[in-house]
Protein backbone atom coordinates (compact mmCIF):
# COMPACT_ATOMS: atom_id res chain seq x y z
CA UNK A 1 0.00 0.00 0.00
CA UNK A 2 1.70 3.22 -1.07
CA UNK A 3 2.78 5.31 1.62
CA UNK A 4 -0.12 8.81 2.40
CA UNK A 5 0.90 12.45 2.21
CA UNK A 6 1.39 12.68 5.58
CA UNK A 7 3.55 9.65 6.29
CA UNK A 8 5.87 11.05 3.30
CA UNK A 9 5.82 14.44 4.85
CA UNK A 10 8.38 13.90 7.74
CA UNK A 11 10.98 12.25 4.63
CA UNK A 12 10.38 15.71 2.55
CA UNK A 13 11.31 18.06 5.57
CA UNK A 14 13.97 15.84 6.81
CA UNK A 15 15.75 15.94 3.29
CA UNK A 16 14.93 19.33 2.86
CA UNK A 17 16.73 20.46 6.04
CA UNK A 18 19.61 18.30 5.57
CA UNK A 19 20.35 19.63 2.16
CA UNK A 20 20.27 23.50 3.63
CA UNK A 21 22.64 22.22 6.73
CA UNK A 22 24.51 20.59 4.41
CA UNK A 23 25.33 23.59 2.19
CA UNK A 24 25.90 26.07 4.71
CA UNK A 25 26.61 24.79 7.97
CA UNK A 26 30.58 23.90 6.62
CA UNK A 27 31.06 27.21 5.93
CA UNK A 28 29.55 28.80 8.64
CA UNK A 29 32.34 26.90 11.03
CA UNK A 30 34.29 29.97 11.12
CA UNK A 31 31.80 32.31 12.62
CA UNK A 32 30.51 30.38 15.82
CA UNK A 33 27.31 33.08 16.32
CA UNK A 34 26.04 32.66 12.97
CA UNK A 35 26.94 28.67 12.60
CA UNK A 36 25.09 28.01 16.60
CA UNK A 37 22.38 30.57 15.06
CA UNK A 38 21.52 28.90 11.56
CA UNK A 39 21.31 25.03 13.12
CA UNK A 40 19.51 26.08 15.88
CA UNK A 41 17.08 27.21 13.30
CA UNK A 42 17.06 23.92 11.40
CA UNK A 43 16.38 22.31 14.26
CA UNK A 44 13.66 24.11 15.62
CA UNK A 45 12.49 24.59 12.07
CA UNK A 46 12.35 20.67 11.88
CA UNK A 47 10.20 20.08 15.00
CA UNK A 48 8.04 22.85 13.88
CA UNK A 49 7.15 22.26 10.52
CA UNK A 50 5.37 18.90 10.84
CA UNK A 51 2.83 19.96 13.33
CA UNK A 52 0.10 21.51 11.42
CA UNK A 53 -1.27 17.80 10.22
CA UNK A 54 -1.32 16.96 14.14
CA UNK A 55 -2.82 20.36 14.91
CA UNK A 56 -5.58 19.54 13.01
CA UNK A 57 -6.01 16.16 14.85
CA UNK A 58 -6.39 18.29 18.24
CA UNK A 59 -9.71 19.92 19.29
CA UNK A 60 -8.45 21.44 22.13
CA UNK A 61 -7.61 25.44 21.92
CA UNK A 62 -5.52 27.10 22.51
CA UNK A 63 -3.13 24.30 21.81
CA UNK A 64 -4.20 23.68 18.35
CA UNK A 65 -3.85 27.51 17.35
CA UNK A 66 -0.70 27.27 18.89
CA UNK A 67 0.64 24.50 17.27
CA UNK A 68 -0.48 25.71 13.54
CA UNK A 69 1.35 29.24 14.79
CA UNK A 70 4.17 27.37 14.98
CA UNK A 71 4.03 25.38 12.01
CA UNK A 72 3.03 28.43 9.83
CA UNK A 73 6.17 30.52 11.19
CA UNK A 74 8.08 27.79 10.57
CA UNK A 75 7.21 26.64 7.03
CA UNK A 76 7.55 30.47 6.44
CA UNK A 77 10.78 30.99 7.53
CA UNK A 78 12.00 27.69 6.25
CA UNK A 79 11.10 28.67 2.98
CA UNK A 80 12.86 31.88 2.73
CA UNK A 81 15.73 29.92 3.54
CA UNK A 82 15.81 27.25 1.94
CA UNK A 83 15.24 29.59 -1.87
CA UNK A 84 17.81 31.78 -0.83
CA UNK A 85 19.97 28.21 0.01
CA UNK A 86 19.23 27.33 -3.93
CA UNK A 87 20.03 30.61 -5.49
CA UNK A 88 23.24 30.91 -3.71
CA UNK A 89 24.32 27.06 -5.38
CA UNK A 90 23.11 28.20 -8.64
CA UNK A 91 24.83 31.04 -8.24
CA UNK A 92 28.03 29.54 -6.84
CA UNK A 93 27.37 26.69 -10.03
CA UNK A 94 26.94 29.83 -13.06
CA UNK A 95 30.14 31.48 -11.66
CA UNK A 96 32.09 28.13 -11.51
CA UNK A 97 31.33 27.19 -15.26
CA UNK A 98 31.37 30.56 -16.59
CA UNK A 99 35.22 30.96 -15.10
CA UNK A 100 35.94 27.67 -15.25
CA UNK A 101 37.81 27.55 -11.92
CA UNK A 102 36.75 26.80 -8.29
CA UNK A 103 34.86 30.06 -6.56
CA UNK A 104 37.61 31.11 -3.58
CA UNK A 105 36.44 29.85 -0.44
CA UNK A 106 35.92 33.05 0.92
CA UNK A 107 33.74 33.91 -1.58
CA UNK A 108 31.32 30.85 -0.26
CA UNK A 109 31.77 31.73 3.05
CA UNK A 110 30.73 35.60 2.64
CA UNK A 111 27.69 33.50 0.74
CA UNK A 112 26.96 31.28 3.67
CA UNK A 113 26.78 34.10 5.89
CA UNK A 114 24.18 36.33 3.47
CA UNK A 115 21.95 33.71 3.16
CA UNK A 116 20.78 33.34 6.58
CA UNK A 117 20.95 36.60 7.47
CA UNK A 118 18.79 37.83 4.05
CA UNK A 119 16.33 35.16 5.07
CA UNK A 120 15.61 36.09 8.35
CA UNK A 121 14.83 39.82 7.25
CA UNK A 122 12.76 38.26 4.48
CA UNK A 123 11.03 36.43 7.07
CA UNK A 124 10.36 39.35 9.20
CA UNK A 125 9.95 41.32 6.52
CA UNK A 126 6.76 39.15 5.13
CA UNK A 127 5.75 38.38 8.42
CA UNK A 128 5.00 41.90 9.12
CA UNK A 129 3.16 42.32 5.47
CA UNK A 130 1.36 39.46 6.56
CA UNK A 131 -0.39 40.45 9.82
CA UNK A 132 -0.79 44.28 8.98
CA UNK A 133 -4.53 45.20 7.89
CA UNK A 134 -4.49 45.05 3.90
CA UNK A 135 -3.87 48.39 2.17
CA UNK A 136 -6.61 49.96 -0.39
CA UNK A 137 -6.52 49.57 -4.06
CA UNK A 138 -8.02 51.41 -6.60
CA UNK A 139 -9.08 50.38 -9.91
CA UNK A 140 -11.26 51.89 -12.67
CA UNK A 141 -13.04 49.54 -14.93
CA UNK A 142 -14.05 50.59 -18.48
CA UNK A 143 -17.14 49.50 -19.74
CA UNK A 144 -18.04 50.26 -23.12
CA UNK A 145 -21.30 51.33 -23.52
CA UNK A 146 -21.86 52.33 -19.52
CA UNK A 147 -25.08 53.95 -18.90
CA UNK A 148 -24.49 57.33 -17.61
CA UNK A 149 -26.00 56.62 -14.37
CA UNK A 150 -23.83 53.79 -13.71
CA UNK A 151 -20.58 56.15 -14.21
CA UNK A 152 -18.93 55.96 -10.60
CA UNK A 153 -20.63 52.99 -9.57
CA UNK A 154 -18.48 51.62 -7.35
CA UNK A 155 -17.43 47.78 -5.61
CA UNK A 156 -15.77 46.96 -2.45
CA UNK A 157 -14.15 43.60 -2.81
CA UNK A 158 -12.32 41.07 -0.18
CA UNK A 159 -11.40 37.70 -1.04
CA UNK A 160 -9.28 34.68 0.30
CA UNK A 161 -9.41 36.27 4.17
CA UNK A 162 -8.97 32.57 5.37
CA UNK A 163 -10.23 33.32 9.06
CA UNK A 164 -8.66 30.57 11.53
CA UNK A 165 -5.92 29.56 13.14
CA UNK A 166 -4.46 32.71 12.92
CA UNK A 167 -6.63 34.99 11.01
CA UNK A 168 -9.35 35.86 14.30
CA UNK A 169 -11.89 38.29 14.59
CA UNK A 170 -9.67 41.46 15.41
CA UNK A 171 -7.92 41.14 11.86
CA UNK A 172 -11.69 40.67 10.27
CA UNK A 173 -12.95 43.95 12.68
CA UNK A 174 -10.03 46.02 10.82
CA UNK A 175 -10.99 44.66 7.32
CA UNK A 176 -14.82 45.33 7.86
CA UNK A 177 -14.31 49.22 9.29
CA UNK A 178 -11.93 49.78 6.11
CA UNK A 179 -14.50 48.49 3.78
CA UNK A 180 -17.39 50.80 5.47
CA UNK A 181 -15.15 53.63 5.40
CA UNK A 182 -15.18 53.39 1.06
CA UNK A 183 -18.74 53.99 1.10
CA UNK A 184 -19.19 51.84 -1.83
CA UNK A 185 -22.20 51.34 -3.87
CA UNK A 186 -22.13 47.34 -3.05
CA UNK A 187 -19.73 44.58 -1.42
CA UNK A 188 -18.51 41.81 -2.86
CA UNK A 189 -16.70 38.60 -0.76
CA UNK A 190 -15.12 36.37 -3.31
CA UNK A 191 -14.46 33.47 -1.37
CA UNK A 192 -11.92 31.33 0.64
CA UNK A 193 -13.48 33.46 4.32
CA UNK A 194 -12.99 31.05 6.21
CA UNK A 195 -10.56 27.54 7.11
CA UNK A 196 -12.45 25.82 10.19
CA UNK A 197 -16.04 24.95 10.88
CA UNK A 198 -19.05 27.00 12.23
CA UNK A 199 -19.11 25.70 15.15
CA UNK A 200 -14.68 27.04 15.63
CA UNK A 201 -14.76 30.22 13.39
CA UNK A 202 -18.53 31.22 14.15
CA UNK A 203 -17.70 34.37 16.77
CA UNK A 204 -14.65 35.45 14.63
CA UNK A 205 -16.41 36.04 12.00
CA UNK A 206 -19.22 37.94 13.56
CA UNK A 207 -17.86 41.61 12.23
CA UNK A 208 -19.14 40.58 8.56
CA UNK A 209 -22.38 41.56 10.46
CA UNK A 210 -20.88 45.32 9.99
CA UNK A 211 -20.79 45.16 6.29
CA UNK A 212 -22.94 48.17 4.93
CA UNK A 213 -23.27 49.40 1.70
CA UNK A 214 -26.07 51.13 -0.33
CA UNK A 215 -26.96 47.99 -2.50
CA UNK A 216 -25.71 45.55 0.39
CA UNK A 217 -22.92 42.98 0.56
CA UNK A 218 -22.48 39.59 -1.52
CA UNK A 219 -21.06 36.51 -1.04
CA UNK A 220 -19.71 33.29 -3.24
CA UNK A 221 -18.11 30.44 -2.02
CA UNK A 222 -14.36 29.41 -2.46
CA UNK A 223 -12.82 25.91 -2.36
CA UNK A 224 -11.97 26.36 1.46
CA UNK A 225 -15.86 26.59 2.32
CA UNK A 226 -16.24 23.32 0.46
CA UNK A 227 -13.20 22.30 3.02
CA UNK A 228 -14.88 23.20 6.07
CA UNK A 229 -18.80 22.50 5.34
CA UNK A 230 -19.90 24.55 2.94
CA UNK A 231 -23.55 23.95 3.66
CA UNK A 232 -23.01 25.11 7.54
CA UNK A 233 -21.27 28.10 6.52
CA UNK A 234 -24.14 28.76 3.40
CA UNK A 235 -26.70 29.03 6.13
CA UNK A 236 -24.03 31.16 8.48
CA UNK A 237 -23.31 33.82 6.19
CA UNK A 238 -27.21 34.50 5.52
CA UNK A 239 -27.76 34.82 8.93
CA UNK A 240 -24.91 37.70 9.39
CA UNK A 241 -26.61 39.84 6.60
CA UNK A 242 -24.79 38.65 3.46
CA UNK A 243 -26.53 37.68 0.40
CA UNK A 244 -25.12 34.07 -0.72
CA UNK A 245 -25.46 33.86 -4.74
CA UNK A 246 -24.77 30.12 -5.57
CA UNK A 247 -25.73 29.68 -9.48
CA UNK A 248 -27.91 32.80 -9.45
CA UNK A 249 -28.50 36.52 -9.97
CA UNK A 250 -30.26 39.36 -8.41
CA UNK A 251 -30.68 42.64 -10.14
CA UNK A 252 -30.13 46.23 -8.20
CA UNK A 253 -31.33 49.66 -9.38
CA UNK A 254 -29.04 51.81 -9.39
CA UNK A 255 -30.23 55.67 -10.30
CA UNK A 256 -32.98 54.39 -12.86
CA UNK A 257 -30.22 51.69 -13.85
CA UNK A 258 -30.07 47.56 -13.89
CA UNK A 259 -27.13 46.09 -12.44
CA UNK A 260 -26.99 42.53 -12.61
CA UNK A 261 -25.02 40.51 -9.78
CA UNK A 262 -24.50 37.02 -10.35
CA UNK A 263 -22.47 34.78 -8.32
CA UNK A 264 -21.24 31.15 -9.29
CA UNK A 265 -20.34 28.28 -6.90
CA UNK A 266 -16.64 27.92 -6.73
CA UNK A 267 -15.11 26.05 -9.61
CA UNK A 268 -14.47 22.97 -7.75
CA UNK A 269 -17.58 22.46 -6.01
CA UNK A 270 -19.10 19.76 -8.46
CA UNK A 271 -16.82 17.43 -7.11
CA UNK A 272 -17.99 17.92 -3.14
CA UNK A 273 -21.35 18.26 -4.22
CA UNK A 274 -22.67 17.62 -8.41
CA UNK A 275 -26.10 19.56 -7.40
CA UNK A 276 -23.96 23.03 -6.31
CA UNK A 277 -21.69 22.54 -9.93
CA UNK A 278 -20.67 26.04 -10.81
CA UNK A 279 -22.61 27.08 -13.83
CA UNK A 280 -21.67 30.90 -15.05
CA UNK A 281 -24.83 30.59 -18.06
CA UNK A 282 -27.18 29.20 -15.22
CA UNK A 283 -26.16 31.99 -13.01
CA UNK A 284 -27.35 34.70 -15.68
CA UNK A 285 -30.78 32.84 -16.86
CA UNK A 286 -33.49 35.11 -16.57
CA UNK A 287 -31.44 38.42 -16.39
CA UNK A 288 -32.97 41.96 -17.94
CA UNK A 289 -31.55 41.62 -21.83
CA UNK A 290 -31.19 45.66 -21.21
CA UNK A 291 -29.48 45.11 -17.87
CA UNK A 292 -26.71 48.65 -17.82
CA UNK A 293 -23.87 46.60 -16.27
CA UNK A 294 -23.64 42.90 -15.40
CA UNK A 295 -21.31 41.47 -12.65
CA UNK A 296 -20.04 37.97 -11.94
CA UNK A 297 -18.69 37.19 -8.54
CA UNK A 298 -16.54 33.81 -8.93
CA UNK A 299 -14.08 32.77 -6.71
CA UNK A 300 -11.45 31.22 -9.23
CA UNK A 301 -9.95 32.89 -12.43
CA UNK A 302 -10.50 30.31 -14.38
CA UNK A 303 -14.43 30.79 -14.23
CA UNK A 304 -13.97 33.70 -16.71
CA UNK A 305 -13.41 31.83 -19.57
CA UNK A 306 -17.68 30.28 -19.16
CA UNK A 307 -18.34 33.97 -18.07
CA UNK A 308 -16.64 35.39 -21.51
CA UNK A 309 -19.36 33.60 -23.88
CA UNK A 310 -22.38 34.16 -20.98
CA UNK A 311 -22.35 37.45 -22.08
CA UNK A 312 -20.60 39.54 -18.24
CA UNK A 313 -18.81 42.33 -18.05
CA UNK A 314 -16.57 41.70 -15.48
CA UNK A 315 -15.91 38.97 -13.02
CA UNK A 316 -14.35 39.93 -9.76
CA UNK A 317 -12.11 36.38 -8.29
CA UNK A 318 -9.51 35.81 -5.85
CA UNK A 319 -7.84 31.88 -5.25
CA UNK A 320 -4.34 32.97 -6.29
CA UNK A 321 -3.41 35.26 -3.34
CA UNK A 322 -1.00 36.74 -6.27
CA UNK A 323 1.84 34.18 -5.33
CA UNK A 324 1.48 35.07 -2.07
CA UNK A 325 5.25 34.72 -1.16
CA UNK A 326 8.12 34.92 -3.65
CA UNK A 327 9.27 33.37 -5.66
CA UNK A 328 6.12 31.54 -5.27
CA UNK A 329 4.42 34.46 -6.62
CA UNK A 330 6.09 33.60 -10.07
CA UNK A 331 5.48 29.87 -9.56
CA UNK A 332 1.92 30.26 -9.81
CA UNK A 333 1.77 31.79 -12.82
CA UNK A 334 2.02 28.10 -14.10
CA UNK A 335 -1.33 26.95 -12.78
CA UNK A 336 -2.91 29.79 -13.12
CA UNK A 337 -4.44 31.50 -16.66
CA UNK A 338 -4.45 34.65 -14.52
CA UNK A 339 -3.15 35.42 -11.29
CA UNK A 340 -3.69 39.43 -10.27
CA UNK A 341 -4.89 42.53 -11.42
CA UNK A 342 -6.82 43.30 -14.37
CA UNK A 343 -6.93 40.91 -17.88
CA UNK A 344 -9.09 40.27 -20.62
CA UNK A 345 -11.41 37.24 -21.83
CA UNK A 346 -13.15 38.20 -25.10
CA UNK A 347 -15.65 41.09 -23.94
CA UNK A 348 -15.21 40.62 -20.71
CA UNK A 349 -12.93 42.40 -18.05
CA UNK A 350 -11.76 40.09 -15.50
CA UNK A 351 -10.09 41.68 -11.90
CA UNK A 352 -8.02 38.97 -9.98
CA UNK A 353 -7.52 40.60 -6.21
CA UNK A 354 -3.73 39.14 -4.62
CA UNK A 355 -6.51 38.29 -1.32
CA UNK A 356 -7.25 40.56 1.95
CA UNK A 357 -5.72 37.97 4.04
CA UNK A 358 -3.55 34.78 3.47
CA UNK A 359 -3.02 30.85 3.64
CA UNK A 360 -0.91 28.84 5.45
CA UNK A 361 2.28 30.70 6.16
CA UNK A 362 1.77 34.10 8.03
CA UNK A 363 3.87 35.92 5.53
CA UNK A 364 3.47 38.09 1.98
CA UNK A 365 6.57 39.11 0.16
CA UNK A 366 6.33 40.36 -3.30
CA UNK A 367 2.45 39.88 -3.70
CA UNK A 368 0.89 42.54 -1.09
CA UNK A 369 -2.52 41.71 0.19
CA UNK A 370 -5.30 44.42 -0.56
CA UNK A 371 -9.01 45.53 0.15
CA UNK A 372 -10.18 46.56 -3.63
CA UNK A 373 -12.11 49.47 -4.60
CA UNK A 374 -13.49 49.03 -8.23
CA UNK A 375 -15.05 51.83 -10.10
CA UNK A 376 -16.99 51.60 -13.25
CA UNK A 377 -16.01 54.07 -15.56
CA UNK A 378 -17.19 54.70 -19.45
CA UNK A 379 -14.80 52.94 -21.96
Amino acid sequence: MPFSIFRKLPIIILLLHLYVGWRLLPQLAPAPFAFAATASWLAASFIATPLWPIARQVSRQPLRDRLMWASMLAIGSFSSLFVLTLFRDVALLATAVISAVSVEATVRHQGALAVPALAALAAIVAFVNARRRAGIRRVDIPIAGLPAALNGFSIAQISDLHVGPTIKRDYLDRVVDAVNGLGADMIAVTGDLVDGSVRDLARHTEPLAKLTARHGAFFVTGNHEYYSGVDAWVMELRRLGLAVLMNEHVVLSHEGASVVVAGVTDYSAGYFDPAQHSDPARAITGAPIDAGFRLLLAHQPRSAFAAAPAGFDLQLSGHTHGGQLFPWNFVVRLFHPFTAGLHRVGGLWIYVSRGTGYWGPPQRLGAPSEITYLRLVPA
